[in-house]
């Protein structure tokens, strides 16, 4: 299927926003039609930054930016019908080029963080920005979350976009160029996959993920406390005070880190200094494509499960959130009033020769997959497979 095509196809859709109660704005979608739409969006860093909305047969709508690959708006139905965005976003270019905190961005090249902003491979040592005091954050000042990715067709796909980059040698201290790819895909299942692929022709660490900050009430006036989460793993990896892994692992039996069964976020979160912000030694180990957590808010019905290929996820609670961002509705992201599941290797593991390795060599190829399926249970209390 052409480009155009799928532009054309897309056309149909119509949307619109009503003001509700309470100043919450909801989106409304009409008759609508499987497929793509792009529409210019801005400029950043003197080029043309354009918007893509993907829309299934179920009328779920996911909107992407290829300005960091950003995921702006994520609808979905609640159990009344009722359709909002669940992941936190803004309607223009020019809020996000005020540099909010990775908010539905792509992080690369490594997700999280590198202890020191130092890591060697060999003999040779490498120097990376330090931009979270001593440490390396996200891919550093200008991370894969900040730059330009070019778009192109996604052959025999409807609702999917591609978007690609080129990281030179050198970019924020990494060594080798390293061309990635992200594919996001909007199945009339409710599923939002998202598939990672990299080449590289030096040996470099690689970790890429996406960091949407979830609130699945669709309205950031309610914290995330009352969400329930499980999370498959009987691990997590222990931080210092700068948030680095210490190496170890250590269990989360009878720990508030334990998430094997469902529980409230807010139960236990104030035994966690500082709240959420570890990552989970998945059961999985990464070995395959497996269901490895669920969300769900017992109010709105909706649950979020999370699917990946990935060892690790980082469960991050919105400690930092600070009211300094207004979302698209015009509230302010406070306080744990979103949270991030992100799929990954695990923090620092450059530093960590008993973590699972992040080293990508020249002729291996990096794949990666996560997907994010939504859903809504008509019975508060219930959590997942219900629609």
């Amino acid at each position: 299927m052409k480009w155009m095509t799928v532009i054309i196809t897309a056309g149909a859709i119509v949307m619109g926003t009503t003001a509700c109660k309470n100043n919450e704005q909801k989106e409304v979608v009409e008759s609508p039609v499987s497929g793509i739409r792009k529409s210019s969006w801005g400029q950043a860093d003197g080029q043309p930054v354009d918007l893509y909305t993907l829309t299934n047969s179920k009328g779920t709508i996911v909107k992407i930016t290829n300005y960091g690959g950003i995921i702006t708006s994520f609808v979905t139905r609640d159990k009344n019908d009722s359709a909002s965005s669940i992941v936190i976003g803004f309607d223009s270019i020019a809020q996000y080029l005020q540099s909010p905190p990775y908010f539905g961005a792509i992080i690369g090249r490594y997700g999280n963080r590198i202890g020191g902003g130092k890591f060697s491979i060999g003999d040779q040592s490498y120097t990376l920005a330090r931009n979270n005091g001593e440490n390396h954050l996200h891919g550093g000042v200008k991370g894969f979350d900040k730059v330009i990715w070019t778009a192109g067709p996604v052959v025999d796909s409807i609702a999917a976009l591609s978007l690609s980059y080129l990281s030179k040698d050198g970019e924020e201290g990494y060594p080798g160029n390293l061309q990635v790819t992200v594919k996001y895909t909007l199945t009339d299942n409710d599923e939002l996959k998202i598939e990672y692929d990299a080449t590289t022709d030096k040996p470099t660490p690689v970790n890429l993920t996406n960091h949407s900050y979830f609130n699945l009430t669709g309205d950031v006036q309610s914290t995330i406390l009352d969400h329930q989460l499980q999370i498959d793993a009987n691990g997590y990896t222990p931080v210092d005070s700068g948030l680095i892994p210490t190496g170890e692992i250590r269990a989360v039996a009878g720990t508030p880190f334990d998430f094997t069964s469902s529980h409230t976020i807010g139960s236990r979160i104030d035994s966690v200094e500082g709240g959420y912000d570890h990552n989970w030694v998945l059961n999985s180990k990464g070995a395959s494509m497996q269901k490895v957590a669920t969300l769900n808010d017992p109010v709105s019905g909706r649950y979020v499960e999370v699917f990946t290929t990935e060892p690790g996820l980082q469960f991050y609670s919105g400690n930092f959130l600070d009211g300094k961002f207004i979302n698209h509705t015009g509230t302010a992201v406070k306080l744990r009033t979103a949270l991030c599941l992100e799929t990954q290797h695990f923090p620092d593991s450059p530093n960590k020769k008993d973590f699972p390795s992040t080293i990508l060599e020249p002729g291996q190829k990096y794949h990666s997959e996560t997907i994010y399926k939504v859903g809504r249970n008509r019975e508060t209390g219930k959590q997942g497979n219900s629609e």
